[in-house]
């Protein structure tokens, strides 16, 4: 293939870490194609509203609009921060790629470069995910935790400018955005399990558009898919949105046989902290789905659906 070939149209919302996400796909497909590829900037419902992430209306806020435009054949392909979209797949659309992870935990960002345990009592702290809000109650810090909106650098201006003691935010966007000189704590999965598909990317394209999906096939890490493909699972399995407060994350090693082997962990926290379920599950990787299944399967028999109620 040649630069001779048309452009592709890459639809992306216009915050500058989407711009960031969408630049670096490009920039790979061409790299690996030779194919061109302009972005085309598209406004969502979650990018124009100011309402805190658990009012917005359900999962698909900062996608329909994306989505939308592939459907009409406005644009070509669309990246998504993969957390962002809801778990039932999207009629005549496909997720044609999903490529290499960025690290999917939550990280702190915090005055004086205190970390979590250092925060005193009292300490405010900004985060907008019903997730980190239920998961920082839990830990029993006597934190006061204070509902946030905006870009990162909003967030952590809110940081330098005294108004908030520390902002919990992804690894992925600060590694993404240059920024991880600011991360005061990298906040281990024991204390605050990261969000379903946190850090991964889907690019998604249409169905029948046989040319997109062959020169998307290059980007897919089997890895990242296989992860994110059984933390997804749980939170369809759960009925649970992406601002439910669910959390999962898997990983790959080889078992001794050499075979590609999944250790899933799942958890879903009542929003004051008060109670939780958490467990884990291993098993092949080629049988990620159902593996998040039975583990959504056992979270909801110790109790789940009780306590993703009570946080609505």
């Amino acid at each position: 293939m040649t630069g001779v070939e048309s452009p592709l149209r890459l639809g992306t919302r216009a915050s500058q870490l989407a711009l960031t996400q969408s630049q670096h796909v490009a920039d790979a497909l061409t790299a690996a194609t030779g194919v061109p590829v302009e972005l085309v900037h598209i406004s969502t419902y979650g990018d124009r509203s100011t309402e805190a992430i658990n009012q917005l209306g359900g999962t698909g806020v900062f996608v329909t609009a994306l989505r939308d435009a592939l459907q009409q054949g406005t644009v070509d392909l669309a990246v998504h921060s993969f957390k962002d979209l809801p778990t039932s797949p999207s009629p005549g659309l496909t997720v044609a790629a999903v490529p290499p992870r960025q690290d999917p935990r939550d990280v702190l960002v915090a005055r004086d470069g205190l970390s979590l345990g250092e925060l005193p009592a009292g300490s405010r702290i900004g985060t907008g995910a019903p997730r980190r809000v239920a998961q920082l109650r839990a830990l029993g810090l006597g934190l006061e935790i204070v509902p946030i909106r905006g870009n990162v650098d909003t967030r952590m201006g809110r940081v330098t400018s005294g108004d908030l003691d520390a902002v919990v935010l992804a690894r992925a966007g600060l590694a993404r955005l240059d920024r991880l000189s600011a991360v005061t704590e990298v906040l281990d999965p024991i204390q605050v399990l990261p969000a379903p598909a946190q850090g991964a990317l889907a690019v998604e394209c249409r169905a029948d558009d046989t040319r997109v999906r062959e020169l998307l096939a290059v980007l897919d890490d089997p890895t990242a898919r296989a992860c994110v493909a059984a933390e997804r699972a749980v939170l369809a399995a759960l009925e649970a949105g992406c601002s439910a407060p669910v959390a999962a994350h898997a990983e790959l090693a080889e078992d001794e046989d050499g075979a590609a082997e999944l250790y899933l962990r799942a958890s879903v926290t009542a929003l004051d902290g008060s109670d939780g379920v958490r467990s884990s599950i291993t098993g092949p990787a080629v049988a990620a789905e159902s593996l998040g299944r039975e583990l959504a399967a056992e979270l909801l028999d110790r109790g789940a659906a009780a306590l993703m109620a009570a946080s609505r």
